[in-house]
């Protein structure tokens, strides 16, 4: 509404009928599509759930629609971001060519997310009108 051209994702985690692990699902902005990055392992099971290669196409996906965004929002620095995988670089590439980036930190990835950050960043209270007023003054 406010005329920023945007790119990145939107976690979306749905409860799938009868199973006991939502599925994880990512919206692409800004239009789309929807990508599953969840795995359906079985109502047992206790390994990460997560589907890499879903994770990394969308990724890749983001990345051919970085040229000419005003903000990338990425929706987590978590696990994978941690490990040097999922959006970091996408991250890096976006700082680099001077597109803010608005980013959720899981609290258990904090430290490896300052660590990335190397003092950088800054934290937003998660109110939306703080967040605009933000990306009016890096704009």
């Amino acid at each position: 509404a406010r005329g920023f051209r945007v790119t990145g994702t939107v976690q979306t985690n749905r409860a799938r009928d009868g199973a006991v692990h939502s599925d994880m699902d990512l919206w692409l902005l800004p239009n789309g599509p929807e990508i599953r990055i969840s795995q359906i392992l079985g109502e047992g099971s206790t390994g990460c759930r997560l589907d890499a290669g879903a994770l990394e196409g969308a990724v890749a996906e983001v990345a051919r629609r970085l040229s000419g965004a005003e903000v990338l929002i990425v929706n987590k620095f978590g696990r994978q971001e941690a490990e040097g995988r999922g959006f970091r670089s996408l991250v890096g590439d976006a700082l680099e060519q001077g597109i803010p980036v608005i980013i959720g930190v899981n609290p258990d990835y904090l430290p490896a997310f300052e660590e990335f950050a190397v003092g950088s960043a800054e934290r937003l209270p998660s109110d939306p009108s703080s967040i605009l007023d933000w990306l009016s003054r890096t704009r």
